[in-house]
């Protein structure tokens, strides 16, 4: 009997302790001069101050696959709870997958979405349907030209990244049931301004008689209408669309830009921290978390600036 009495009185003293395990998860971004990687750890580190006991480590692989997964094993190699990646792009899914498993350490995934057979090594995956962004691109200019012809130019993100692959689809599935729209040029700006309008510029100058740019992100659609600015385009000429909705392109839309596609960097960014520490404390997860996109024209801008406020 005294023998319980003095577990029970142990096992209470240390119940405080238990409960206020320190969780620490590690975050390898892909980019952190790509402005949505930013807003995506913003979001993050709301989550984490609303938790006594959670705190987050960042890497920045500055776009290199080998950085990230050396960020990685780094982060292994200090006993994270948790891990959380933004991949540089899909095939490091599995390798970071393996040593995660290897560890026992939960990985959740967030924007850029696994090939559907790594998603195995995946404890979550945060992020939205990429295609319906490019569709929802493509609808916006249809209804703006209202049956006019147009030549259009797409800036793509780094190819091959799915992101890339689904927007620029959704463009092209929207456009071929409008013969009167041609993509006269494609070529990859691997979603940076200045290479956007470096890129912008060469393509503008080469089809002078173009009038539509659809860009795979903002960063990229920012440095087309600077491009397209310099070069003397008046802005009722050119219809300049991208992805993301972040603060600076909201600070240009209707000012060049036309329209954005706002993707979600505080649920994203909310809702892989929450999978992450969940995890990390042992509670079920969901494999799949969808976040709708939202098409954002000039007179909703108000409405999505104070969405950053939030």
């Amino acid at each position: 009997m005294l023998k319980k009495v003095c577990l029970l009185v142990i096992s209470l003293f240390f119940a405080p302790v238990i409960l206020a395990k320190s969780i620490v998860v590690g975050v390898s971004m892909y980019s952190l001069a790509d402005k949505y990687p930013t807003y995506l750890q913003d979001s993050m580190d709301k989550f984490v101050a609303s938790q006594s006991n959670l705190k987050f480590k960042y890497a920045d692989a500055n776009g290199d696959p080998a950085k990230m997964l050396n960020d990685v094993e780094n982060f292994i190699d200090s006993k994270v709870d948790a891990l959380i990646i933004m991949p540089t792009d899909q095939k490091i899914v599995k390798a970071i997958g393996l040593k995660a498993r290897k560890a026992k350490i939960p990985l959740i995934v967030v924007t850029v979405k696994p090939n559907e057979e790594d998603m195995q090594y995946v404890a979550s995956y945060v992020g939205s349907e990429e295609i319906k962004s490019g569709e929802m691109q493509g609808e916006f200019i249809v209804n703006s030209l209202n049956g006019k012809p147009a030549k259009a130019i797409i800036l793509l993100g780094p190819l091959g990244l799915e992101a890339q692959i689904k927007r620029t689809e959704g463009n092209k599935k929207i456009f071929a049931q409008h013969p009167e729209i041609k993509v006269v040029a494609e070529q990859e700006a691997k979603w940076d301004r200045a290479k956007g309008m470096e890129v912008a510029e060469n393509l503008l100058s080469a089809h002078r008689d173009a009038n539509v740019i659809l860009s795979n992100n903002d960063e990229m659609a920012i440095g087309a209408l600077l491009a397209a600015k310099k070069l003397g385009f008046k802005d009722e000429d050119m219809l300049i669309v991208g992805i993301d909705a972040t603060p600076d392109a909201l600070a240009y839309l209707g000012n060049g830009l036309d329209a954005t596609v706002y993707q979600s960097a505080s649920g994203q960014g909310r809702l892989s921290a929450e999978m992450a520490y969940k995890a990390a404390l042992g509670e079920e997860i969901s494999k799949y978390n969808w976040i709708p996109f939202e098409l954002v024209t000039p007179e909703m801008k108000e409405l999505y600036v104070n969405k950053y406020k939030e």
